[in-house]
């Protein structure tokens, strides 16, 4: 697992940089209801998407929340009075606060299903009835464009996911929301190289190829043997699901 707080300085560079996050921003907002005033973004980073969701439609008020404190740091600056250091699990906010919650490339990173689901359980929470939860994911299966770096990584020892669409949407219904949509968008600048992908590799990237493991440069000696080592395959293709939290039918 990849130290975030280590990873910060570097994280958008490397993945997307703006033009990733401007598609992110897009599709989310695309599944957020008209009229929405209040937005919390779980898991927020560095804040390059939270800064678009802010800027991308007017009276949306964004807030954004990561445990990360040198993240925390960079979305500050970029959302400034805007961003809270905190645990996604027990998320600092009162029940039914948020018109809408968003977490991007977040549920993957749970260290156990009990620990996603804990997320989800927060985001449903702290919406209002009527409110919106949209997450990403698939992660993982997004970046399987079915390149030549895919087909030497299809043999690394699998890692358990925590964030397939029928996993979430069942986190989900558990805690009372309802399937409410679903979109698409591109990992713009994301595509990856085989040069890349032994950097990522031997930083510590695939959680079951640890760096300096005999068995991770076995697969990096096999990435080095591609050709078109600095070509870029094709980006990823990153899904979002939407879930609504049911109004309230008592009377107001």
């Amino acid at each position: 697992m990849l130290d975030y707080d280590e990873e910060a300085e570097r994280y958008d560079a490397s993945r997307g940089g703006e033009p990733r996050a401007a598609a992110a921003a897009e599709a989310v907002l695309g599944l957020v209801p008209p009229g929405t005033r209040r937005l919390l973004d779980v898991g927020c980073g560095t804040g390059i998407v939270t800064r678009r969701l802010a800027a991308g439609r007017d009276g949306l008020r964004v807030t954004g929340v990561d445990r990360a404190s040198a993240m925390a740091r960079q979305a500050a600056a970029r959302v400034p009075g805007a961003v809270v250091l905190a645990d996604s699990r027990r998320l600092p906010f009162p029940t039914g606060r948020f018109g809408a919650v968003t977490s991007v490339w977040l549920l993957h990173l749970a260290p156990s299903e009990e620990d996603a689901r804990a997320v989800v359980a927060e985001c449903a929470r702290v919406l209002v009835p009527g409110g919106v939860y949209v997450t990403t994911v698939d992660k993982a299966a997004s970046h399987n464009v079915g390149s030549d770096i895919d087909a030497v990584l299809a043999a690394r020892p699998p890692s358990p996911v925590r964030d397939t669409a029928d996993l979430v949407e069942r986190y989900a219904t558990g805690h009372g929301l309802v399937p409410a949509g679903e979109a698409r968008f591109p990992g713009r600048g994301q595509g990856r190289s085989p040069r890349r992908t032994i950097a990522d590799l031997r930083r510590g990237w695939f959680v079951t190829l640890p760096p300096g493991d005999p068995l991770t440069e076995e697969f990096a000696a096999r990435l080095a043997r591609l050709p078109d080592q600095d070509r870029p395959r094709p980006d990823p293709v990153f899904a979002l699901r939407a879930f609504r939290k049911p109004a309230d039918p008592r009377p107001a």
